[in-house]
C-alpha cells in the first residue's frame, strides 16, 4: 500500500482538522445545549437510585429510574424529530437531483431525435414544410 491516506469527505472541511477537542466541545454544546442537562440528569437519577437502595426505600428507587427513563426518552424524542428533518431534507434534495437528471434525460433525447430527423430527411422539418 503507499503511504498516501484515503481519500476523505473531509478533505475540504478544514474546520475538521483544525478543530481541538475543547472547541469541538464549545461547538456541540452550541448546537445541542439540552444534551448535557439530560446526561445530568440522568446521572443524577442512577446516583439517587443507588443511595436509595442501599437504604431500602423501594420507592424512592423505582420513582428515580423513571425519572432516568423520562430523561433519556425526552433526549431520543428530540434526537428523533432531528433525524426526521435531516431525512424529509435528504428526500427533498434527491428528489430534486432525480428531476434535474430526468429533465436533461429528455433534453438529450429531443436533441437526438432533432439530429436524427434532421439528418434522416437531408434538411429540417422546417425545410420539408
Amino acid at each position: 500500500m503507499s503511504g498516501r491516506p484515503l481519500p476523505s469527505s473531509f478533505d475540504s472541511n478544514t474546520d475538521f482538522y483544525e478543530e481541538n477537542r475543547l472547541s469541538k466541545i464549545f461547538r456541540r454544546l452550541k448546537e445541542e445545549p439540552l444534551i448535557p442537562l439530560g446526561v445530568a440528569l440522568t446521572c443524577f437519577a442512577l446516583f439517587k437510585a443507588s443511595r436509595s437502595i442501599r437504604t431500602g426505600n423501594k420507592e424512592y428507587t423505582n420513582r428515580m429510574f423513571r425519572v432516568r427513563i423520562y430523561a433519556q426518552a425526552y433526549y431520543y424524542q428530540e434526537q428523533r424529530e432531528k433525524e426526521k428533518e435531516v431525512a424529509l431534507q435528504v428526500e427533498e434534495h434527491k428528489a430534486k437531483e432525480k428531476q434535474q437528471a430526468w429533465i436533461r434525460e429528455l433534453e438529450m433525447r429531443d436533441r437526438e431525435d432533432k439530429e436524427v430527423s434532421g439528418d434522416k430527411f437531408g434538411g429540417t422539418k422546417a425545410d420539408m414544410c
